[in-house]
């Protein structure tokens, strides 16, 4: 690789590397929002509640850093512009294709990286934070149930807990159940353990006292108990999801979408993801391409490049929202899939024929005082 090439990357790696994690962790925060009510108010602890915000990562870089290669690619051709460094590599009689072989070679390189994420890292991040979800959702010892506090579930009933052990014994029980009208029931135990079961939840209670009041008749009642399951009523406990479209490789997604008894639309989906998979990492290249062709064939202009950066800005708006509306329609008409391709590799292809031709589809303008192009 010769000098020129790695003085370019050196800057566009310098650029990417900022942008990406300043987008990242702009939308770690964001997505972190959704789950600091579980550490507030339901006791996730902090290490489970980084661990699930950081599982989205993956998918989030690739949805990124296309746009912060493209950010990072216009930057450093703009500043080469602007420090006239890029009119002394024309002028030495370098080509256009030759100075944008940095930018093509980070494209590359973020999308084999890209291949990796999409088709290894995101598969087991989607699952390992699906099995947390569900752990999560069922674990009411982190969740619900909190040391010296009264939780209120569905039904009007109450629970306290004293205090929790490390083997998740619960000491020093006090329920209050209302689910009955005409009727209180007030159990205390010494210790008691959760315990999941497909019906829901229960709670295992050990040497205690269950007393009831009948509200209408004012009768009560007392017994004592050596163990005693107190159910807790409509308290659903959650499913773990079967594999979804995000948890699946590009070979089980296609494997998926052929078996007989995937129905229609599940089997466009899975197709429409699958390919959708296999032109992300592209898009790295075609955002990079799209961010230094225009700089690279445009006359310079002492005014600045505002012009062409707009137009390689919209151009790569173009592209990515087009992408997106494909790869949305395709789950419902697969024939949409052809046009998925022609969105990725059309741009691609024109950006190579400009930085072959040069500045051949650039026109002088000629105007009457000094020119500002040479």
């Amino acid at each position: 690789m010769k000098k020129l090439d790695v003085y370019i990357i050196k800057q566009i790696v310098t650029g990417f590397l900022l942008v990406a994690l300043s987008l990242m962790s702009m939308l770690w925060l964001t997505q972190s929002l959704k789950f600091v009510e579980m550490v507030t108010d339901k006791g996730l602890p902090v290490y489970l509640f980084v661990e699930m915000t950081s599982l989205l990562m993956p998918r989030v870089f690739t949805i990124l850093s296309p746009i912060a290669l493209f950010v990072a690619v216009m930057f450093v051709y703009n500043r080469l512009i602007a420090d006239s460094e890029l009119i002394v590599m024309k002028a030495a009689g370098i080509s256009s294709v030759v100075i944008a072989r940095a930018a093509i070679f980070m494209g590359i390189a973020v999308a084999l990286f890209n291949i990796f994420v999409l088709n290894i890292g995101i598969p087991m991040a989607e699952n390992k934070f699906r099995d947390l979800e569900y752990e999560v959702k069922n674990s009411f010892t982190k969740m619900m149930l909190r040391e010296g506090a009264f939780t209120t579930f569905k039904g009007n009933m109450t629970i306290f807990i004293d205090r929790f052990a490390e083997d998740g014994t619960a000491y020093g029980i006090l329920v209050s159940d209302g689910k009955k009208a005409d009727e209180k029931v007030v159990t205390v135990a010494e210790s008691g353990m959760l315990e999941y079961t497909d019906i829901g939840p229960k709670i295992l209670l050990k040497n205690g006292t269950r007393q009831v009041m009948n509200k209408k008749s004012g009768q009560f009642s007392s017994m004592t108990f050596d163990d005693y399951v107190v159910d807790f009523g409509d308290i659903s406990v959650a499913k773990k999801k079967d594999k979804g479209v995000r948890e699946r490789s590009i070979s089980e997604l296609f494997a998926e979408a052929e078996k007989p008894e995937t129905a229609l639309k599940e089997a466009r989906a899975f197709k429409a993801e699958a390919h959708r998979r296999i032109l992300a990492p592209l898009f790295n290249l075609v955002f990079a391409l799209l961010a230094c062709t225009g700089l690279l064939i445009a006359n310079f202009n002492r005014r600045g490049q505002g012009k062409v950066i707009l137009i390689s800005i919209l151009s790569m708006i173009a592209v990515q929202a087009f992408d997106m509306t494909f790869a949305n329609m395709a789950r419902k008409h697969e024939w949409i899939v052809w046009l998925m391709y022609v969105n990725c590799f059309v741009p691609l292809l024109i950006c190579f024929l400009l930085l072959a031709k040069g500045s051949v589809f650039i026109k002088k303008k000629k105007k009457k005082e000094a020119p500002d192009a040479f």
